[in-house]
């Protein structure tokens, strides 16, 4: 493959190009199993269980999949948080050639149905304590199959125990029978099989369906490969210069999200290390999950690094172990990063976040920051055989350094296509004159001389107030530079002259009441930061902001709540 970026060589010990297995991603994780037999492969509240045996149970689900009638090329939706038997059940159809479509398991029943439908999906995986509104819409799909499991099958020993009598003890749970299987009977019946269930699948085979964050419309399906993944994995590790085998990734973001599945997930694990899984984050577990997992990599949303900053009581917190942080997701402003990177150094780590960037449509991250050495608001560099380049909005026309433009991806992560949808996937994946496919981002950013790239903003989301463009981020950066803001999320709302002024959300650091005090200093230092043109006209300030499935701030509900009002 021809390299079209040089500056690789000049950070670090990044490679420029990577040679990718043409295999399934079980695969992977089955050598990095055979390589690290005995180092853990994953906890769960404490939980443990290692490579190998996590393998053989990856074999056993797989066997009882096809005892089940699932088959090669076969959807199934694993509608999961992050719990060993999702992880588990992922790998067991990738490994018969099985297609998993991954959903939200808090998704509202109608967008079930669609999911289901859409996919046609031939099962469900789900927990228990979504296992009757999944029977509910199961009618209205053309899936034949319930497959349940519940917490406490993570779980092992007293532990198992006390979570099925405490916290597990009013949820339903129903047995076998009809078009309900329970996941340990599907165990059972893999011990009994004795037919082949190896798909031997390669690097051109769908692996996966995940779904977009929702903030730009519709969530679309994107069809992922085999290749996809694997070659995500295999640049993180590359472009990470960090992540070993013996060391712990907190695995919060979910695996129905690419970020949560890519990077948290199937890099961690063919590198023979561990992943803790956590299925619901909340800020008041947080501190005690750092302090008693002591994680080597966190990986998550500008979301995440904010709950660092409301934690209490971490004079105590030490964070020396940290070898990698990174964030994605969303744009992580220049503030929050120096607020966070200021918090990791007083508590004993050496470590700065690192920002990368990426789309569901190329799975996750296809760029980042190099390790120890950070150019103020850029994402970083790219991926090994991941080709950058920036043109004229909504063409294939390049343009030089340093112009703005839309970025454009080519490379093995980008997605197969959108999953029953020619039409988005024809506007999305275009060939340019050198011959390659090119993911059209609908981004606006520019790359250097040296090949760093800046995002700037979402062409969407562009606002024009009085022939003025206005880039949200620029003045949510400038916001968030104040001592006392958290968060900032900026929006247009109508104005009978400028068409569109400028409005402020914002929350405030720990907590704090926006005093009047609070709100001038603000005001002043907006004055001081902020174009004329581009000041807010009016700040509205809140404990909290909405936030999509995947934990972005959701501007578009902000937007709605605006246009609702002035009806």
């Amino acid at each position: 493959m021809k390299i079209e970026t040089p500056w690789l060589a000049s950070y670090g010990n990044i490679p420029h190009t990577l040679n990718y297995p043409d295999c399934s991603m079980a695969e992977l994780v089955f050598k990095a199993a055979f390589e690290h037999p005995n180092v853990k492969a994953y906890e769960f509240f404490g939980c443990t269980k290692t490579h190998k045996d996590f393998v053989d149970e990856i074999l056993l689900c797989s066997r009882g999949l096809k005892a089940s009638g699932i088959n090669k090329n076969d959807r199934v939706t694993i509608c999961m948080p992050n719990t060993p038997q999702a992880v588990i059940m992922f790998y067991a159809l990738n490994h018969i050639g099985a297609i998993a479509n991954m959903v939200h398991p808090l998704s509202a029943e109608e967008e079930l149905v669609r999911y289901i439908k859409d996919s046609k999906s031939v099962a469900v995986f789900t927990l228990d304590q979504f296992s009757e509104k999944l029977l509910n819409i199961l009618p209205r799909t053309d899936a034949k199959q319930l497959i349940l499991t519940g917490i406490e099958d993570g779980l092992s020993g007293l532990k198992k125990f006390l979570y099925k009598y405490s916290k597990g003890r009013k949820i339903t749970r129903f047995p076998t029978k009809d078009n309900i299987l329970r996941y340990n009977d599907l165990l059972q019946n893999g011990s009994k099989y004795d037919g082949e269930f190896d798909a031997a699948g390669g690097g051109n085979d769908v692996a996966a369906i995940l779904y977009s964050g929702g903030t730009s419309g519709t969530n679309k399906g994107i069809v992922l490969t085999n290749l996809n993944f694997n070659a995500l994995a295999m640049q993180t590790i590359a472009a990470g210069d960090c992540v070993k085998s013996d060391r712990k990734m907190l695995a919060i973001m979910p695996i129905f999200h690419g970020f949560g599945l890519g990077v948290c997930v199937h890099t961690t694990l063919i590198s023979g290390a561990t992943i803790i899984l956590v299925p619901q984050f909340s800020i008041k577990t947080y501190l005690k999950l750092l302090k008693k997992t002591k994680p080597h990599y966190i990986a998550g949303v500008p979301t995440l690094y904010e709950a660092m900053l409301k934690l209490d009581n971490v004079e105590t917190l030490d964070l020396s172990q940290l070898k990698g942080l990174f964030s994605g997701g969303d744009t992580l402003s220049v503030e929050l990063k120096r607020k966070v990177d200021t918090f990791l150094k007083e508590r004993g780590s050496s470590e700065q976040v690192r920002e990368g960037y990426g789309l569901t449509e190329c799975v996750t991250a296809s760029c980042l920051t190099p390790r120890n050495y950070h150019k103020e608001g850029s994402i970083g560099i790219p991926y090994p055989d991941m080709l950058y380049k920036i043109v004229k909005p909504n063409t294939g026309e390049s343009l030089p350094y340093g112009e703005e433009g839309e970025i454009v991806i080519s490379g093995p992560t980008v997605m197969k296509c959108y999953d029953n949808n020619e039409e988005e996937t024809a506007q999305t994946l275009k060939t340019h004159d050198d011959g390659k496919t090119w993911l059209h981002t609908g981004d606006l950013g520019i790359i250097d001389e040296e090949g760093f790239i800046y995002f700037r903003q979402r062409m969407k989301r562009m606002i024009v107030s009085a022939g003025y463009s206005i880039y949200p981020t620029q003045l949510e950066n400038a916001i968030e530079s104040h001592e006392n803001v958290l968060i900032s999320c900026v929006i247009g709302v109508p104005d009978e002259y400028k068409k569109q002024r400028i409005k402020a959300f914002i929350t405030l650091r720990d907590n704090q009441e926006p005093t009047d005090e609070i709100k001038e200093s603000i005001r002043l230092h907006c004055i001081k930061n902020i174009a004329k043109y581009a000041m807010p006209s009016e700040f509205e300030y809140r404990k909290d902001l909405p936030r999509t499935l995947v934990g972005k701030v959701a501007y578009l509900e902000l937007e709605k709540e605006i246009v609702n009002n002035v009806k």
